[in-house]
């Protein structure tokens, strides 16, 4: 009985759903084209930084371990 119900309502309930859906986004203040771009280089360049320096830290690591094994296995 109660599936039964729930498909009944289905319906509207998706509707207020979309129109409820529709205000909000009426809401949304978007940001600008230059906002967009300069916010999009930020982040590129953050990514490039981070990736340099994990891949510093990675090979510092890298041989740390390979001193300490070739110290251990002598």
């Amino acid at each position: 009985m109660e599936f039964v119900e729930k498909l009944k309502t289905w319906p509207k309930a998706t509707a207020d759903y979309f129109n409820e859906l529709k205000l909000e986004m009426r809401r949304v203040t978007w940001p600008s084209r230059q906002q967009v771009e300069a916010t999009t280089g930020v982040v590129i360049f953050t990514v490039f930084a981070f990736a340099i320096y994990f891949a510093i830290v990675d090979t510092i690591l890298a041989d740390s371990i390979v001193k300490v094994q070739r110290a251990l296995t002598r």
